[in-house]
């Protein structure tokens, strides 16, 4: 749809109708962006501008890009002057970057203005908006410090700003990526960042809680994502955008699936010849995938927290190989046990020790390529600038059961089979 069209007020489908701005806040974090712009249209622009500001910035910035152009600015105008215009600055960062997350930085001040001249002005400002720190600026708005009100109520009047101010505060860049601003600010927890442009501008500021908030959102959609359902979908999703957003990966896993069966068809005379190996091939198939997710979600964790550096790849590839080697190993023992006692009480025509050994083999080296696959595809997702998370479980899926099926198929083929 055209960001010049409106959106129809019909799109929301909540239990029931935001009466209030309250009720509006509450409502919006639980529809998808498209219905959140549609519930924004149906109360008054004056609402929608209180609600936009009280919201998650995380939650409130991708609703604003589901309005139309002349829809935005309506709602921009009903809200305080530096508010609209922080919306529409916001605009112009890339997505997923701490300035589409910004909130306007109130109490700025230039280095000369005394402190007594700072109080007054912000006495005006606190009744109308939430101040922490005050900063301060030069003639260009570079940042310059930071002012904690505590210095501010004890300082002398007469004295500048400036002989107060925390010198060079740590400072966020606006064009830097959430999950980057947050692996730093890990090990500095402060209620409020400044944000800055590439060239120390003052532009912004993000409060702590609405980062951490939006990390977990984004870590609780990760089960989701790593299956096909998009981080947008909520429980009050309607049936048709659940469709939309889920039934595109299924087409794709059903792809995948039919490669793994093509695996196995190539086999059909070593199956209908070993009927034995029938009953084995979902316990392969199952220790795979789960060696495999094992794997797949350490790392996926690693690059959420930042633990994976640079350098390291080689080093975590080798750790999954060695377990999915060791676990293989001591999961394989037992299953080439049970293959042999299932073999002497089947009365297979085959030597129930080779079919053992080959259980055992297909299990150690399917395990060992789980592992790696587990730990290999996030890591290439990645480097490609995908999300690791999107979908790998389908792809791990589809490599796990190659592995294994196939694996074990190709033993079976060339020491039983041929053997007899």
């Amino acid at each position: 749809m055209s960001k010049t069209e409106s959106i129809k007020p019909s799109t929301p489908r909540v239990a029931s109708f935001p009466q209030n701005v309250e009720e509006l806040c509450e409502a919006l974090p639980h529809v998808t962006p498209h219905e959140g712009a549609g519930l924004l249209l149906l109360n008054d622009p004056a609402d929608a501008a209180k609600a936009l500001q009280t919201i998650n910035p995380s939650v409130a910035a991708p609703i604003l890009d589901e309005l139309s152009v002349n829809d935005r600015d309506t709602i921009a105008r009903a809200a305080p002057a530096a508010v609209g215009e922080q919306w529409q600055r916001n605009a112009t960062y890339a997505r997923g970057t701490i300035g589409r997350v910004m909130r306007p930085a109130f109490a700025v001040f230039q280095q000369g203005i005394t402190i007594g001249d700072a109080v007054e002005q912000l006495r005006g400002l606190v009744k109308e908006f939430f101040i922490t720190y005050a900063y301060v600026v030069d003639e260009n708005r570079k940042l310059l410090g930071v002012v904690t009100m505590r210095e501010l109520l004890f300082a002398d009047r007469a004295a500048s700003i400036s002989s107060i101010m925390i010198s060079k505060p740590y400072a966020v860049p606006a064009s830097q990526r959430m999950e980057d601003t947050l692996d730093e600010l890990v090990r500095m927890h402060l209620p409020v960042y400044p944000v800055v442009s590439d060239d120390g501008v003052l532009v912004g500021e993000v409060r702590g809680q609405s980062m951490f908030e939006n990390q977990k959102m984004a870590i609780s959609a990760q089960l989701g994502s790593s299956v096909g359902v998009g981080k947008e979908e909520k429980l009050t999703t309607s049936i048709l955008t659940s469709l939309r957003l889920r039934h595109a990966w299924l087409q794709v896993n059903l792809l995948t699936a039919f490669i793994a069966g093509a695996v196995v068809s190539l086999f059909e005379g070593t199956i209908a010849q070993v009927v034995v190996l029938a009953a084995f091939l979902p316990v392969l198939a199952g220790q795979a995938g789960n060696t495999g997710a094992q794997a797949l979600a350490v790392v996926i964790r690693a690059i959420t927290l930042g633990d994976l550096k640079p350098g390291m790849t080689m080093r975590v590839l080798r750790k999954e190989m060695i377990l999915g080697t060791l676990n293989g190993l001591f999961v394989g023992v037992v299953a080439g046990l049970v293959m042999f006692g299932y073999a002497i009480l089947a009365g297979a025509e085959q030597s129930p020790v080779v079919l053992a050994l080959v259980v055992l083999t297909a299990m150690v080296g399917s395990c060992l390529l789980s592992g790696l696959s587990g730990a290999l595809i996030p890591i290439m997702l990645k480097r490609f600038g995908v999300d690791p998370a999107t979908a790998s479980s389908i792809f791990l899926t589809t490599c796990t059961d190659i592995a294994a099926l196939g694996l074990l198929l190709i033993l079976a083929s060339i020491f039983v089979v041929s053997a007899t």
